[in-house]
């Protein structure tokens, strides 16, 4: 089931995030849930700040109020006239929703929602490493959009951003090229 886990966001007190995620992760554990509910994560940020002319780093919550959960996810049909959907297990949904402090989750009418894979990219819930088979001054071919068919040299690689410049010939010149990671191949020389 580990395959259809998906992110949903729960809604809780304000102050309540630590006590709420370490509830969930009790009940996790004393129900032996953990093929259900993989994960409670609570967003954080380490911010410097400077009080009284003293430097010193605080964690911070990225959204008060807020614990993102992983639960398995099956699919259900909720009626004959609409198709399946991937939503979490009624046991799942019982537990995380009546653990104290939790007010319901994200979504419309408090039906749990998951977070798209964008989203919890985007909201720095998990990190995707990006591993590429060529490195600055490689010679490399571009697959895909305005450029398809057109070679170059890498100028340089932002794994964080997802990017690629690449150095082609046209009209004469060396023009730079910003493209995403999946767009280019090393050329077979």
């Amino acid at each position: 089931m580990a395959e259809n886990a998906r992110w949903f966001v729960v809604h809780t007190y304000s102050g309540y995030e630590n006590k709420v995620a370490s509830n969930i992760a009790t009940v996790v554990e004393n129900r032996k849930m953990q093929d259900q509910i993989f994960e409670v994560r609570i967003p954080t940020e380490i911010v410097t700040e400077i009080k009284d002319d003293k430097v010193r780093e605080v964690e911070r919550k990225l959204f008060p109020g807020y614990v993102m959960v992983k639960v398995a996810c099956i699919y259900k049909k909720r009626s004959e006239f609409e198709d399946e959907e991937l939503s979490m297990t009624d046991e799942a949904w019982y537990v995380i929703r009546n653990t104290r402090g939790v007010t319901g989750f994200v979504g419309p009418g408090s039906k749990p929602v998951p977070l798209s894979d964008e989203e919890v990219i985007n909201l720095g819930i998990e990190k995707r490493t990006v591993e590429v088979n060529y490195k600055v001054g490689d010679f490399v071919n571009i697959l895909s959009g305005p450029f398809d068919g057109y070679s170059g040299v890498v100028d340089s690689v932002d794994l964080e951003k997802e990017s690629v410049v690449v150095m082609i010939s046209m009209l004469g010149r060396e023009t730079p090229v910003e493209l995403g990671l999946n767009q280019i191949e090393v050329a077979q020389l």
